[in-house]
C-alpha cells in the first residue's frame, strides 16, 4: 500500500473522528431532535366536555316541598351560626393602599415597563463591538501540467480582529489574519512560508442608511415605546384606584341596605304584634294578622336578596386588593370606616376639561405615537434613497520563512496596499419603498385625526362626569327629603291603625314605602361619591389628598445552568 492511499484514509479517520467527537459534545437530540413540543396535551381533554354533576357535588340536597315544611318565617342569618366571623374594619385610604401593593391586575401591569424598556437596550446593543477569530487549515492535492506549480498545497489561515458599527451607518474593521503555506512546488523560495498582515477597513453608506438619525431610529422608537408603556401602567394604577373606591362605596349601600331591609323586617313584625293585640282585644278582624304575616313573609325575601348583594360586593373587593390571608374564600367581614360626605362642589368644566387634556395618558401616548410616526416618516424617506457605499482598506503585508520574520516585516512596513472602492444599487422602479413610505405618512395623518377625535371624547366625558355629579348631588336632596316625608306618613298610618282606620296593608305600604326611600337615599350617596371618582378618572387624576407613585417591577432573572 503506498504512502498516498495511507495518508488519503488518515485523513478519512480523522473527519470520521471529527464528526463525532462533534456530535457527542453537542447531543444528537439536541443538534437534530424530533421537532415535537415538550408539553403534550390529551387530545380528549381539549375536545371532550364533561357534564357538570350537580348531586354527586353536594354535600346535601333538599327538594321545594322538604324545604318549604322547614321554612320558618325569618330573616336567614348573613354568616353560619358556627362560622367564625371575624371583622376588619378599613377605611377607604387603606383600600387603595393594598391594592396598589397587591392587585393582581397591578401586578401584571407593573411589568411592562420593565419588558419594554428592555428594548432599547437591545437596539443600543447592535453598536457594540464585535471581537472576531477564525482559523482553517486546507490541504489540496490535484495533478498539474507543468512543473512551475506545485500539486500539493497545505495552508493554515487564521485571522483576530474587531468590528465596530458607527451610528452613522459604517463600519470600521480591524484585523491580523496570517497565514503558513506549505508546498511540493520545486521553485518556491520559503517553504513553508508565513505572512502576517494588518488590516484597516472602513465601509461607509452615503445616502440609503446613512447618518446618525437614520440608524438610530429602532433606539428612538424603543424608547417611545418603554414611555408609552409607562403611560398604559399608569393609566392602569388610575384605573384599579378607582376601581376600588367604586367597590367600596357599592359594598357601602349594599351593606346599608341590607340594614335597611332588616329594619323594615323589624317593623313587619312590630306590625304583626300590633295586628294580634287588636284582634285579641277584640278592635280588629283575623285578617289582619294575616295580612301582617304576609308582610312579614315578603320583607323575608327582601334580606335574602340584599345579603346576597352584600356577599358579592365583598367578594369583590377582596379580590381587587387580593390581600394576603383576606382572600375571597375567608368568612372576614368587612366594616367600612369611611362614611359619605356629600359637599356640592362648583366646578368650572373648561378648567378641568383643560386639565383632563393635559393629564389623560391617552393624550401622552397619542403624542408619544405620533413622535414615532414623524420618525418613521424620516427612515422611510431615507430608504427610498439609492444605496451608495464607499469602501476604504489599507493592508500592511508581511512574509517571511517564520511568524517571527513577517511579523518584522509587517513591523517595517515596507508594503502597503491602499484599496478605494464605490459602489450603486439603485432599485427599478423603487415601488416597495414608495410604498412604506406613503404607508408612514398615512399613519401619521390617521394619527393625527385620532389626536382629535380623542380630544373631543375626553372632553366630553368630562362634561357628563359633572352633569352626572350635579344629577346625583339633586338625588341626594330629593331622595333625603323624600324619606323624611315617607318617615313622617309611615308614623301616621300606624296611629290610625291603632285608631281602627287603617288595615295592616296600609301600614305596610307605608313601611315598604319608606324602606324604598331610605335605599334610594343610600344608593344617592354612594352614587354621589362615585360620580366624584369619575370625574377624577376622567380627568386622569384620583381622589383623595396623597401623591401616588408608582415603579415598575424588577423580577430577578435566574442564571442559566
Amino acid at each position: 500500500m503506498n504512502e498516498s492511499v495511507v495518508l488519503r484514509r488518515l485523513r478519512a479517520a480523522t473527519l470520521v473522528a471529527l464528526v463525532l467527537t462533534t456530535l457527542a459534545i453537542t447531543g444528537c437530540n439536541s443538534l437534530f431532535g424530533d421537532g415535537r413540543p415538550r408539553v403534550t396535551i390529551d387530545p380528549d381533554r381539549l375536545r371532550s366536555i364533561e357534564p357538570l354533576k350537580l348531586p354527586d357535588l353536594a354535600k346535601s340536597s333538599q327538594t321545594v316541598e322538604e324545604a318549604r315544611e322547614a321554612f320558618v318565617q325569618r330573616p336567614p342569618a348573613l354568616h353560619e351560626p358556627g362560622e367564625a366571623t371575624e371583622r376588619l374594619a378599613m377605611s377607604i385610604e387603606e383600600c387603595r393602599a393594598l391594592a396598589l401593593q397587591y392587585n393582581l391586575d397591578l401586578g401584571v401591569a407593573l411589568l411592562n415597563p420593565t419588558i419594554t424598556r428592555e428594548n432599547i437596550t437591545q437596539e443600543e446593543a447592535r453598536f457594540e463591538s464585535l471581537f472576531f477569530a477564525n482559523i482553517r487549515q486546507s490541504i489540496f492535492d490535484q495533478p498539474t501540467d507543468t512543473s512551475l506549480n506545485g500539486s500539493s498545497v497545505k495552508s493554515l489561515n487564521g485571522d483576530v480582529g474587531v468590528r465596530i458599527p458607527l451610528h452613522t451607518g459604517g463600519t470600521i474593521t480591524l484585523d491580523v489574519p496570517i497565514n503558513r503555506t506549505e508546498t511540493d512546488n520545486q521553485f518556491a523560495t520559503l517553504n513553508p512560508s508565513y505572512s502576517s498582515d494588518f488590516s484597516a477597513s472602513i465601509s461607509q453608506p452615503l445616502l440609503r442608511n446613512a447618518g446618525v438619525r437614520t440608524n438610530t431610529h429602532a433606539i428612538r422608537v424603543a424608547i417611545y415605546q418603554s414611555q408609552i408603556s409607562e403611560a398604559r401602567t399608569k393609566l392602569e394604577v388610575i384605573r384599579v384606584v378607582a376601581d376600588v373606591d367604586r367597590v367600596y362605596w357599592r359594598l357601602y349601600a349594599a351593606q346599608r341596605e341590607l340594614e335597611v331591609r332588616e329594619q323594615e323586617y323589624d317593623l313587619a313584625v312590630a306590625q304583626l304584634q300590633r295586628a294580634q293585640r287588636r284582634v285579641n282585644a277584640g278592635d280588629a278582624a283575623e285578617v289582619e294578622i294575616v295580612r301582617a304575616e304576609a308582610g312579614v313573609a315578603q320583607r323575608v325575601e327582601a334580606i335574602i336578596i340584599a345579603q346576597n348583594a352584600v356577599r358579592d360586593s365583598e367578594r369583590l373587593l377582596k379580590r381587587v386588593l387580593n390581600k394576603p390571608g383576606l382572600g375571597m374564600e375567608t368568612p372576614t367581614i368587612i366594616e367600612l370606616s369611611t362614611q359619605p360626605n356629600p359637599i356640592r362642589y362648583e366646578l368650572d368644566p373648561i378648567a378641568l376639561a383643560n386639565g383632563a387634556l393635559d393629564s389623560r395618558m391617552e393624550m401622552l401616548e397619542l403624542e408619544l405615537l405620533i413622535a414615532q410616526d414623524s420618525s418613521s416618516i424620516d427612515f422611510a424617506r431615507n430608504q427610498k434613497l439609492p444605496l451608495v457605499t464607499l469602501d476604504y482598506r489599507y493592508n500592511v503585508n508581511g512574509l517571511g520563512a517564520s511568524f517571527s520574520d513577517s511579523f518584522d516585516l509587517l513591523a517595517d512596513k515596507n508594503f502597503e496596499d491602499h484599496i478605494v472602492g464605490l459602489s450603486v444599487e439603485v432599485p427599478l422602479g423603487n415601488a416597495a419603498a414608495i410604498s412604506r413610505y406613503n404607508q408612514a405618512v398615512y399613519e401619521r395623518v390617521q394619527r393625527l385625526a385620532t389626536k382629535e377625535q380623542r380630544r373631543a371624547q375626553i372632553v366630553n366625558e368630562v362634561f357628563n362626569a359633572l352633569d352626572q355629579l350635579d344629577a346625583n348631588w339633586q338625588r341626594v336632596l330629593a331622595a333625603g327629603r323624600s324619606a323624611i316625608l315617607e318617615a313622617r306618613l309611615l308614623e301616621a298610618e300606624q296611629r290610625q291603625f291603632d285608631l281602627g282606620l287603617r288595615t295592616s296593608t296600609d301600614v305596610l305600604d307605608a313601611q315598604a314605602s319608606y324602606a324604598n326611600a331610605r335605599s334610594a337615599e343610600i344608593r344617592a350617596l354612594a352614587e354621589y361619591q362615585i360620580a366624584q371618582v369619575d370625574i377624577a378618572f376622567a380627568t386622569g387624576t384620583l381622589l383623595g389628598s396623597a401623591q401616588v407613585r408608582w415603579e415598575p417591577v424588577v423580577p430577578d432573572v435566574p442564571e442559566l445552568r
